[in-house]
């Protein structure tokens, strides 16, 4: 057979750092699957009637020195002022060890979600100390391990209570003093839900008796620190819950909210040392009270034990209850901030109890002393009890001294038309307040107030001790911190040790050189509400990532809001409902779900306020068709959308898509093409041109953002010019849909890897990746193929980007999906994706970033796991003592006690595994049963790590 030079196109090898096979593998490679060249193979792939016509085609590709001169040069647009916004966003200093170590690190940057808790202990130690360090700090019991960002961790809460109250009641309480994206978010949240949100004062309008519960901010985003003790005994007396948005920072001064009553704290760590990044990557956080803990959303991890009963962590509780529960769970949470909250641990074990209260004291400090000045000035300041924030009246002066702070380069808040407010934050210098000053027309000097000035009333005051746990009070040494992060790392394995073959979430390569721009400052510090004429550089970034997309995908608009695949699910029916509003047909509220979807699907719809009808699969894994067009004449003028993923969660292209999209549209619904697969066919199809109206894409997948070891994600929408006049609106930069995020372009930082990403590839580079990424997952399913059955393949026998590994057949030898996955640890690898979409098998995605020795690598560990599994069905090797059962071996195995019918070597060095550069997982095989009975969240106690199986 042949191979053409147009395989491989040589127009720049910068795509070669995103493809893993050379030329002379890919012909090697096609050999094996019995085709004459790599678009034959995409012939037989792909179905002609939905190839797009026109080949994609971008600018020619950059170098990686002509990518970090361009984004140089639009960096510059951007302007980094001081930023006293406030609203919830702050200027923070990340220690240098931390940004190196932990946010520049592929070892944490490229690892993925914890499911596999054996292969993730690191991560799940430090999301621990984060949990900790959130209970400490709000004094409630439980906490998890993150959320998207704090006006979603409030839109969760606020549907926490409405499942967990035994109020009656159909209305929420939102104190009028949260941020004001939070109130909207609410809002947004509460609309499909029927909760009734009223807003107003706590103290005079605030009636226990007609809420299930109510929300406040602390402190107000005007500044006000209230303590709403009362309040909460007036919730707690008419069986409604009290919910506290609280500053972290803040909190190692001020009274908690469990000394308040409080049921339910969220909040952001964003100023623990996480850059605001024009409105994120940031952690959010909740904590609740024990008893509501199997209510929260989101990840837990606690602690368990592994075979040999030692102490081990692992994701706990619901976790991934959406995949479980479908159409009845009660949040779509999937991705979170693991690499943010990573980050805010650390920052929190960096500094100690004492440093973060010496922090919050030298902010308070400051803001006082700024009060001071303006009130010596004439000014009238309120309010008088804060921490970091006042609200000055200015009256008929807002716009004067607004641009004369711009002129000092800080940024003040426009508050009404006659206010101006001021937040203090940790990177604030004494020659900035004096700069305020100057701004209000005042000559004061810091000399001018040299007394202490930090107060609090008495009973606004901690009292309770925080971070008494012994690994927040390291020996602070950076040599220490550093080993410390170095030896968490080791404990894991990320992209940077082997191939991650996760089937549907494309763990490629996240290029350094792509990585580099999101640390500049004028990325990083730049706040989400900053003026426009300061964020140039980040509106032509913003700008030109969305043509692209828009020309990969076919559709006519973008969103970057949501900052999650599974928020643009929830944005882009949001989206359809609001099409639907518009057109006088509201009553439109049944959505069309395939049983493959995407667990989000259904949950998504449901969170949209949509009926989920189920849609059968045809024996070959397809759409049922007769079965879809059914249930959409049976749904009639009631049908609002159907979701569907292309190609499908059984890795094939299904030949009746379109037909699929027409039944919809006939019959008046909108198409929502989940966007999670779109890795099989940029370049190739677009799915705005084949009948969709709206998809998400995950950047965090297709498009380069790493996974961060469970978040950031970034799932923006697309969608076809009809839908665009109902995309999330902010109150920031208006539009008449409520916003899904926080921040206007969600975690806008990251939208800079895309963009490298594409300016890297071009559009030829991008569909050769496609094309690769369907070699690759072809050739490792005809490699397989007689040792374990391909579940589902097209009608030419070929997959897409994936492939699904029928495991059932073992049960018989007693073998699991589970014994499987585990003996792939031993081999040096993640697992491929368990029992999903179809239980009990193993769905196996490459990505185009795998060099053929390493897929190599990969059928030779599968294959000789098939070869014990034999062993076992031959009776050669015990049913219940064999290499599977005790996968994975650790070091205490190799140099312990061993009364194993197999040898060591065979046991601990599988056909698989490196020799020299094996990884060892720290733990055996995690006891989850244990662990979920014997529920730990929060650090143990020290005496704990020695016995922990007592």
């Amino acid at each position: 057979m042949t191979f053409t030079p147009t395989d491989y196109l040589p127009y720049d090898f910068a795509n070669r750092r995103h493809i893993g096979p050379s030329p002379s593998e890919m012909a090697e490679m096609c050999a094996v699957l019995g085709v004459d060249s790599l678009d034959a193979l995409i012939d037989q792939t792909v179905p002609a009637s939905i190839r797009q016509a026109a080949p994609l085609v971008f600018e020619k590709p950059k170098s990686e020195r002509e990518l970090i001169w361009h984004m140089r040069q639009v960096a510059q647009k951007n302007q980094v002022f001081t930023t006293m916004i406030g609203q919830g966003y702050h200027g923070t200093v990340t220690p240098p060890a931390i940004q190196r170590n932990i946010l520049e690190n592929p070892a944490w940057y490229t690892a993925y979600t914890p499911y596999q808790p054996e292969i993730s202990q690191g991560r799940l130690e430090a999301l621990l100390n984060y949990q900790t360090m959130v209970s400490d700090l709000t004094g409630l019991e439980i906490a998890n391990a993150s959320l998207l960002d704090e006006a979603t961790a409030a839109a969760e809460a606020m549907t926490m209570a409405q499942r967990v109250t035994k109020s009656k009641a159909t209305a929420f309480f939102v104190d009028e003093n949260c941020h004001p994206q939070n109130i909207a978010v609410m809002q947004t949240r509460a609309a499909p839900l029927g909760i009734e949100v009223i807003v107003g004062d706590p103290e005079k309008d605030l009636d226990a008796s007609k809420v299930f519960g109510a929300i406040f901010q602390y402190p107000g985003t005007y500044g006000h620190v209230r303590d709403f003790t009362a309040q909460i005994a007036a919730l707690h007396g008419a069986n409604a819950l009290g919910i506290v948005i609280a500053d972290p920072l803040a909190l190692t001064l001020l009274k908690e909210p469990g000394a308040m009553g409080a049921d339910i704290a969220v909040g952001s760590t964003q100023r623990f040392g996480v850059p605001m990044g024009f409105g994120g990557p940031h952690a959010a956080y909740m904590a609740c009270k024990d008893a509501l803990k199997r209510a929260m959303p989101g990840r837990i991890v606690g602690v368990s034990i592994d075979a040999r009963g030692n102490k081990a962590y692992r994701l706990s509780l619901q976790t991934r209850e959406q995949h479980i529960r479908r159409e009845k769970a009660t949040s779509n949470v999937c991705t979170a901030q693991a690499l943010l909250a990573v980050m805010a641990s650390f920052y929190a074990v960096f500094h100690g109890p004492e440093g973060l209260k010496a922090i919050a004291q030298r902010i308070h400090r400051k803001a006082e002393r700024l009060r001071h000045g303006l009130v010596a000035g004439g000014y009238a300041v309120e309010p008088e009890t804060f921490f970091d924030t006042i609200t000055v009246e200015v009256g008929a002066l807002q716009g004067v001294i607004l641009e004369a702070g711009r002129r000092e380069r800080i940024n003040f808040r426009k508050v009404g038309a006659t206010k101006i407010g001021l937040t203090v934050d940790e990177t604030v210098r004494p020659a900035t307040l004096e700069a305020v000053w100057r701004a209000f027309g005042l000559t004061c000097s810091r000399d001018d107030f040299p007394g202490d000035y930090s107060h609090f009333p008495a009973d606004l005051g901690r009292e309770t001790p925080y971070l008494t746990h012994p690994i927040f009070h390291l020996n602070r040494a950076e040599t220490e911190m550093m080993r410390y992060m170095r030896r968490l790392a080791d404990r894991d394995l990320a992209l940077d040790r082997a191939m991650i073959p996760l089937g549907s979430c494309t763990m490629k390569l996240n290029a350094a050189v792509e990585m580099m721009p999101i640390t500049w400052p004028e990325f990083s510090n730049i706040h989400p509400f900053a003026p426009a004429d300061q964020v140039r550089g980040y509106h032509e970034l913003i700008e030109d990532l969305s043509k692209k997309l828009c020309v990969i995908t076919g559709y006519d608009a973008m969103s970057m809001q949501p900052n999650s695949g599974a928020q643009g699910e929830y944005a882009g029916l949001l989206t359809i409902a609001a099409y639907h509003r518009a057109r006088g047909e509201a009553h439109r509220d049944l959505c069309l779900i395939p049983v493959s979807a995407h667990g989000t699907n259904p949950a998504s719809a449901q969170m949209a306020g949509m009926e989920v009808v189920v849609v059968k699969s045809a024996e070959n894994g397809d759409i049922d068709l007769d079965d879809f067009r059914a249930k959409a004449e049976a749904a009639g003028d009631r049908l609002a959308a159907c979701m569907i993923t292309y190609p499908s969660t059984h890795g094939v292209f299904e030949e009746t898509v379109r037909e699929v999209c027409a039944i919809t549209h006939a019959h008046g619904g909108q198409v929502y093409l989940d966007g999670a697969n779109l890795n099989a066919l940029v370049g190739l199809a677009k799915p705005g041109e084949i009948g969709a109206d709206v998809s998400h894409l995950n950047l965090h997948k297709t498009f380069a953002i790493p996974h961060g070891g469970g978040g950031p994600g970034m799932g923006p929408i697309g969608v076809k010019a009809h839908l665009a006049p109902y995309l999330p609106g902010h109150p920031e930069t208006g539009g008449d849909e409520g916003p899904v995020s926080a921040a206007p372009w969600g975690s806008a930082s990251i939208l800079a890897i895309s963009w490298a990403y594409c300016l890297l590839m071009g559009g030829e580079g991008l569909t050769q990746a496609t094309k690769v990424a369907i070699l690759n997952a072809n050739y490792i399913a005809a490699r397989l193929r007689g040792a374990y059955d391909i579940l589902f393949t097209g009608k030419n026998g070929r997959v897409a980007h994936e492939c699904i590994l029928d495991t059932r057949p073992f049960a018989e030898a007693g073998i699991t999906v589970d014994d499987i996955a585990k003996r792939l640890i031993d081999n040096g690898f993640h697992a491929p994706t368990m029992s999903w979409p179809v239980a009990r098998t193993l769905m196996v995605e490459p990505t185009e970033s795998e060099t053929k020795a390493e897929l190599d690598r990969f059928v030779t560990a599968l294959l000789d796991i098939r070869a014990e599994i034999a062993a076992v069905e031959r009776g050669d090797i015990d049913r219940e003592n064999n290499p599977l059962k005790n996968a994975p071996h650790t070091v205490e195995d190799l140099v312990g006690d061993w009364d194993r019918p197999y040898s060591r070597e065979q046991g601990c060095y599988p056909a698989g595994a490196f020799r020299v550069d094996k990884y060892w997982p720290p733990v055996n095989r995690v006891d989850n049963v244990w662990g979920d009975r014997h529920l730990v969240c929060t650090c143990p106690p020290v005496e704990s790590y020695a016995k922990a199986a007592e």
